[in-house]
């Protein structure tokens, strides 16, 4: 292949018996914002078994520990590989010696990292406390520990059920002397999780629970158990723990995966198990630095998604019920979001098997529980994060031919996940897009979903349905209806008009995780029509580079997950990872290269802080896997990989059916190629649908006092546009009725705009926008400064007639952090008032709580005021729905001009807040004030 970027052979091959897990760190990303942990699994286990140093939910305890740490409260047995909020951590034990305690102060231990090792499949570590050598091993289902006490005395083993997340039932059944039964369920993120555990020794205990046990089954209020014996120095103390979601049968079922006490056996398995997953890339190489940063890598894409089914194939289902996996294995932890970025089409080279096990999981999530799973964790649907990337997963491995599925079934689930009327889909299908007004991250919403639309269309052109594939492939072009075609920026629209003001660095609630520089360059499904839109290669190319050039900072919203800055390019958080590629699609493959070799140097370390971001269930390592390969899948679901320079002198990918492909290093580089893998027909159309992009209205404010100006604009000169005005309570029919906009629009009473814009015989989709005529002439004064995040159109927007509700995310409420609400209101004039209300918002988990009271004031001449009353706080801060409440003072009818309103704020974080103690200032959330 003469003049390509690299050479491609393919071999028939058996693979070589080589130790690739001695290259294995897992002590890479536990430092830093990795959020990894350094315990024992097996490729894609049940069992996480590992060292739990943070306790307290925070998020850079996600994963159970943080390598800054030097205190270590237990080992438990599941754990979370680089997420950004915190779970698991079930059925944790913890080796002491002396006077046993159930208090985690008391048996926790601290510890050197002198006297810790980890590889794969393997943890060790000296309890400095009580001086206890332990070390840990697994296999799929049962974890495997092995406690040595250097000092001969009473050991203890403590079991605590009530560890990291909220405890809703324990169960703990003894069985004899070395064997317990235990339940444990939970909620956190997952908000009803089951853990099955038995457990057992080599060594008959004695099993106490502050006093002997005389019973054999503990109340569902148990929430540990202490283990006893006498020792002599040096001895130990072996323990399996087998796990299941569906039952002690099942975890007794699991625990025959290890049917003996040899740990170094258990060990050398793990080693063999992870051996021959990680034998599937074999990279060639001198620099052992390189070595060890793309094994644990390969080894970080293959510690998750978990096999959630026991070894007779049950699993606890979306519906909370028992079922038999049949043809295919259950999966957990699917963290959709970020995997189907580069993590699933890896799977799609390496593990096609798994892809359609994963696959063949979506498929039963959808028929047990209605819908395909966004961030699905032990059963539950977090409902984290956004868009229904299921179905980029399922469409990727349909274009690429792999079987094992049901595609009709996949089909259905993708077209029911996106015909849905939650989340912005339902102004998203009605409008083509989604505003601030009718859901919070609507930029990020509207164009991930048109890329999840455009992935249904190619299932549809596989299957051969000609009419879906039309409206699927319609919807895909939505990212255009948010296109600024005078800034270069996709951005948000609010009432109908572009949000202003606007900064491109922004980070805020109108984004995931980013801000406009981090998503204008998300349409991957319509990259030739994206550099059309900014006016062809020479100036996307431009684009490119002014957001590499830019400063390496944001405004805004302070966002933890931006990191690893190059510019606006932002390597620590998903949105940004296929950018670099996007050079080679202008012909400039140099760019790409230089800038993949950059963050391949610089993002990706052999130390604890080695990776600039969450590692995300194995996206940000699946990048530097298939990057330092020299290849990237743009766009999933489109079967083509863009190539750059590989970062190895060879690269040979063993296959599931024993061959390989060869992928060598060369110099060369002089044309863009693709690596087009095996594909399956697809069914192939004239030409795609096209749409009109709609219109912009646009005025001074959503609220006026006399009369406004409202202006109709498009980018296409050849477009007409109509409108139609009526009262917002009013039905709306466009039939015969609909205007040609000429010259600006004059209202002077709450109104309802609707337009669409005609180009030739099409139509785009009718947008609408509706403006309030204030219900007075009052003015306010705020004393306070609110955060520029939360601003509800200004200090005007507490009196404009339009109140926020629960979703706080869209911007129609005010935010105060770390001081008190004080305004007056001006009402021009001496009136008799008789209430004075102020709302208020609270959600608990995003640190808005409500005032602890409120005190209204009147005054004739804003220099003297009297008080006339106070309504405290009744709502409890532990209330973890989101509440609405207003302040109302009725009092006995006064004379006044001025009224003052000053709400105290909660302050300081409680200890109970996951929120304390970093930066916990709670929040203030006003809207609306009203003097009756």
């Amino acid at each position: 292949m003469r003049n390509f970027l690299f050479a491609i052979l393919f071999i028939t091959t058996t693979a070589f018996a080589q130790d690739f897990a001695k290259h294995v760190n897992p002590f890479v990303g536990t430092g830093g914002h990795g959020h990894t942990f350094p315990g024992a699994t097996t490729p894609y286990g049940m069992v996480q078994l590992s060292p739990d140093t943070r306790i307290d939910g925070s998020w850079d305890g996600c994963g159970g520990y943080h390598y800054s740490d030097n205190v270590i409260y237990g080992f438990s047995h599941t754990h979370l590989n680089g997420t950004g909020v915190s779970d698991y951590g079930d059925i944790m034990l913890m080796p002491t010696m002396g006077e046993p305690s159930f208090d985690n102060k008391e048996y926790s231990s601290s510890f050197s990292h002198t006297n810790e090792k980890a590889s794969a499949g393997f943890y060790s570590v000296k309890l400095d406390k009580h001086n206890i050598d332990v070390r840990l091993t697994a296999s799929t289902r049962v974890g495997f520990h092995e406690y040595t006490f250097n000092k001969t005395g009473q050991a203890n083993i403590i079991l605590d059920l009530n560890h990291r997340d909220k405890l809703l039932e324990g169960r703990i059944r003894v069985i004899d002397d070395k064997t317990v039964e235990v339940l444990r369920r939970s909620e956190a993120w997952a908000t009803n999780q089951y853990v099955y555990a038995r457990i057992e020794f080599n060594v008959p205990l004695e099993v106490y629970l502050e006093r002997k046990i005389k019973t054999r089954d503990l109340s569902e209020k148990s929430t540990g158990i202490i283990f006893k014996r006498k020792v002599n120095k040096g001895e130990k103390i072996l323990v399996k723990v087998s796990l299941s979601p569906t039952s002690y049968e099942g975890a007794k079922l699991n625990s025959s995966e290890i049917k003996h006490w040899d740990f170094e056996k258990v060990k050398k398995d793990a080693e063999a198990l992870w051996n021959k997953e990680l034998s599937k890339i074999e990279v060639t190489s001198n620099d052992k630095e390189k070595l060890a940063i793309f094994y644990t890598a390969l080894y970080h894409t293959m510690m998750q998604p978990n096999i959630a089914q026991d070894l007779d194939g049950k699993y606890r289902g979306r519906d909370n019920q028992i079922h038999t996996a049949e043809g295919f294995d259950y999966y957990t932890v699917f963290s959709l979001w970020d995997t189907f970025r580069a993590a699933h089409p890896l799977y799609t080279l390496i593990d096609k098997k798994r892809t359609s096990d994963y696959i063949n999981t979506f498929l039963k999530q959808y028929e047990q529980g209605g819908r395909l799973p966004v961030w699905e964790l032990a059963s539950n649907e977090t409902d984290c994060m956004i868009g229904y990337h299921s179905v980029s997963v399922m469409a990727d491995a349909m274009v690429k031919g792999i079987k094992g599925f049901d595609y009709e079934k996949a089909f259905e689930a993708s077209k029911a996940s996106a015909m849905r009327d939650v989340l912005g889909l339902e102004a998203y299908k009605r409008q083509g897009f989604i505003s601030i007004d009718d859901d919070h991250e609507s930029v990020s919403k509207t164009v991930e979903y048109a890329y999840d639309d455009w992935c249904i269309a190619q299932m549809a052109a596989i299957l051969g349905n000609h009419e879906e594939y039309q409206y699927f492939m319609k919807h895909s072009q939505n990212w255009k209806n948010l296109f600024d075609w005078e800034t270069g920026f996709i951005r948000p629209k609010k009432n109908g008009g572009w949000d202003k003001p606007f900064d491109p660095r922004e980070v805020n609630n109108n984004f995931t995780e980013g801000n406009a520089w981090q998503y204008t360059f998300f349409v991957p499904q319509d990259i030739p029509g994206m550099i059309e839109a900014y006016g062809g290669a020479e100036k996307f190319e431009a684009k490119l580079d002014e957001m590499f050039n830019s400063e390496s900072k944001t405004t805004g919203r302070e966002q933890a997950d931006v990191t690893g800055l190059i510019g606006q390019y932002a390597h620590g958080n998903e949105p940004s990872h296929h950018m670099a590629y996007l050079y080679n699609y202008v012909g400039k493959p140099e760019k790409t290269n230089e800038k993949v070799k950059y963050i391949l140097d610089n993002f990706y370390k052999n130390t604890p802080d080695g990776l600039i971001g969450n590692e995300d269930c194995g996206q940000m390592s699946a990048w530097y896997v298939l990057s330092s390969m020299g290849m990237y899948q743009v766009t999933p679901a489109d079967n083509l990989w863009t190539k750059t320079i590989p970062y190895f002198e060879k690269t040979q990918i063993n296959f599931e059916d024993n061959t390989s492909k060869i992928i060598l290093e060369n110099s060369e580089f002089e044309s863009l190629e693709y690596f087009d893998s095996e594909s399956i027909e697809i069914l192939a159309y004239a030409a795609d649908p096209t749409i009109v992009e709609v219109p912009v209205i646009e005025a001074e404010s959503k609220a006026f006092k006399d009369k406004l100006n409202v202006e109709l604009k498009s980018q296409n000169p050849d477009d007409k546009i109509y409108y139609f005005i009526q009262n917002p309570d009013k039905s709306f029919n466009l039939n015969g009725v609909s205007l040609l906009y000429k010259q600006p629009l004059v209202i002077s009473k709450t109104s309802l705009v609707r337009a669409f814009i005609k180009n030739g015989s099409q139509n785009s989709d009718t947008i609408s926008a509706t403006f309030f005529k204030k219900p007075n002439n009052f003015t306010i004064n705020i004393k306070s400064k609110y955060n520029p995040q939360y601003h509800a159109g200004g200090d005007e927007g507490l009196l404009d007639g339009i109140y926020g509700n629960e979703n706080w995310r869209k911007g129609e409420w005010q935010g105060y952090q770390t001081q008190n609400f004080e305004c007056v209101v001006d009402m021009q004039s001496t009136r008799k008032i008789s209430s004075i209300t102020s709302n208020y918002l609270q959600d608990t988990r995003a640190w808005i709580l409500m005032p602890t009271k409120v005190e209204y004031y009147i005054s004739q001449d804003n220099i003297n005021f009297t008080k006339v009353g106070t309504v405290d706080n009744t709502i409890d801060p532990k209330e973890y729905e989101v509440v609405i409440k207003p302040f109302e003072l009725k009092i006995k009818p006064q004379k006044a001009r001025y009224v003052k309103v000053i709400a105290t704020n909660f302050g300081k974080l409680p200890e109970w807040h996951q929120g304390h103690p970093f930066d916990g200032d709670a929040f203030i959330f006003v809207d609306e004030i009203e003097v009756k």
